[in-house]
């Protein structure tokens, strides 16, 4: 029965394949005490990857996301492979990330949906999280193996201590630098990341000619904020990708990111302008807890 709850079950440590390794090449670099390959490099399951992305039980409108969230790409920079131990926090009921990771790794690895803490989030948080546990009980095939954990900063543990090879966060920094979270929430991925593991963040990328104070309700991040905040906590920056930055982004909307799709949130006004926009730049960086 998935229930908000620490998780109980020890998460233990991913390697990765010998075939990983050699799809690696030499040069493929090991950070020290990890098994995980650094900066990023070709999966040796990336059919297996793309054959869940492509799969008809996601949704359609997370299917339709895809030319700009690039989940394949995302996965492969970030190195996670099926028999990896993954966090994910606050997924969702949209379960963009979850949809296919969690059957990826179903048979070898462990996905952990971090959700929402019923006692401190809003009532809509609390039903939004009811829907994702009512979508992980409507397909056992894919997601009977899925742990839930409760996230909020640091009051909770998202995994056992030092058992997870990942920690994913997809543009939540936002609302934790604004709340001034960001410091617990850092905590909290460093206590569940084994020596080595990977932080993968993705966030709306902001402006530079602007301070992050300036952008902080409009949901984007100085990509130079978020890399000193999260070095700070303990963390070290291996590679960056491109994969998702989007040049139209102009970052000067009038309700900021939720401007533009999915949200609209200005609803028919300038709609084919922030339709032809399309969704928000976004830095994608990969960091290795030390």
């Amino acid at each position: 029965m998935h229930v908000f709850r620490e998780t109980k079950t020890p998460l233990s440590a991913g390697r990765l394949s010998r075939r990983a390794l050699l799809a690696a090449g030499a040069g493929a670099l090991l950070s020290p005490g990890s098994s995980l390959l650094l900066p990023g490099t070709a999966l040796a399951d990336a059919a297996v990857l793309a054959r869940q992305v492509a799969s008809s039980h996601r949704s359609a409108a997370n299917r339709a996301r895809d030319a700009w969230r690039k989940p394949v790409e995302t996965i492969a920079f970030l190195g996670i492979e099926p028999q990896h131990r993954v966090v994910e926090i606050l997924p969702g009921s949209s379960a963009y990330w979850l949809e296919f990771l969690a059957p990826y790794l179903r048979d070898s690895g462990l996905y952990v949906a971090a959700g929402r803490d019923p006692d401190m989030a809003s009532p809509a948080y609390v039903e939004d999280h009811r829907r994702l546990l009512a979508k992980l009980a409507a397909d056992p095939g894919r997601y009977d193996k899925v742990e839930v954990s409760r996230f909020q900063a640091d009051r909770h543990a998202i995994a056992p201590p030092a058992s997870a090879d990942f920690v994913l966060t997809f543009r939540n920094l936002h609302n934790w630098i604004d709340r001034g979270e960001i410091e617990g929430a850092l905590r909290a991925f460093r206590a569940a990341l084994k020596p080595g593991g990977i932080l993968g963040v993705g966030d709306h990328r902001g402006r530079t000619d602007l301070t992050q104070e300036e952008q902080n309700r409009s949901g984007y991040v100085r990509q130079d904020f978020a890399v000193s905040l999260i070095e700070k906590g303990g963390f070290r920056l291996v590679a960056t990708s491109e994969a998702k930055a989007n040049p139209r982004d102009t970052k000067d909307h009038a309700d900021g990111v939720w401007s533009l799709p999915p949200t609209l949130r200005g609803g028919d006004k300038d709609r084919d302008r922030y339709t032809a926009i399309g969704e928000s730049d976004r830095f994608l960086l990969k960091f290795a807890r030390v």
